[in-house]
């Protein structure tokens, strides 16, 4: 993890793959790497082939479910996308998986209900940067 706060996606993947040669069923080091290639990467394919043995694993685990939600969208499956997080956000009521959820229900013409599900968050964290980067992004503005 030290090496994604480098942003050196290179080692980070290089030591996530020896944790799951070690360990082919840890859960955690498979829902890192793919949340991470589905995050950084176009290899969605590979990173939602990780995600789901994560959840195979782990199919409560919320971290998964935002995950899986968050390659869903990649891939534009957005309806699945939208149920998966909403499960994630529903176990974790979390300003990331806010912004996920957020970000799937504006991409799919849901506007009204993004804006309130990060306004929500943003009462307990107004100064999240992963919500106001969202927000910045979609919408133009910093503010809702």
């Amino acid at each position: 993890m030290l090496a994604e706060k480098r942003n050196d996606l290179a080692q980070m993947e290089k030591d996530l793959r020896l944790i799951i040669k070690r360990d082919p069923d840890n859960a955690m080091a498979l829902n890192a790497l793919g949340y991470t290639l589905s995050d950084r990467t176009t290899r969605y394919e590979e990173a939602k082939a990780l995600i789901e043995h994560a959840h195979q694993l782990n199919p409560e685990d919320p971290a998964v479910l935002d995950s899986l939600g968050w390659v869903n969208f990649r891939l534009g499956n957005l309806d699945e996308a939208e149920r998966l997080l909403r499960q994630a956000l529903e176990r974790f009521p979390d300003q990331e998986v806010a912004a996920h959820l957020g970000e799937v229900l504006w991409t799919n013409g849901k506007q009204r209900e993004a804006k309130q599900i990060w306004g929500k968050f943003l009462k307990d964290q107004p100064d999240s940067p992963t919500l106001r980067g969202t927000i910045k992004r979609l919408t133009g503005s910093e503010t809702l």
